[in-house]
């Protein structure tokens, strides 16, 4: 039997909760509570509050999502990056 077929949506970050859950507005107006997805905590994206994103819904349960995509924004850019430290290699 095939699984379910899941619903994305885009909607914008609201509020950061505890437990790395976000309170996401979407595009119709309605809201949820979304995890970050496991892709996203192993490529150590970061989401913060205002960014747009791609959340992935269950047909089952509308109230939940998880987050599967950070839109990158036009400020991200404009924004100056704090220095990285440098790397030391090991002889």
């Amino acid at each position: 039997m095939p699984k379910e077929e899941l619903l994305e949506f885009e909607g914008l970050v609201t509020e950061i909760l505890p437990d790395a859950r976000y309170r996401v507005q979407l595009e119709n107006g309605h809201q949820l509570v979304a995890y970050t997805a496991g892709r996203m905590k192993k490529n150590r994206i970061k989401t913060l509050a205002g960014d747009r994103v791609t959340v992935e819904v269950s047909p089952y349960d509308l109230e939940k999502g998880r987050l599967i995509f950070r839109h990158k924004d036009e400020r991200a850019g404009s924004v100056a990056r704090p220095p990285q430290r440098q790397q030391f290699r090991r002889r």
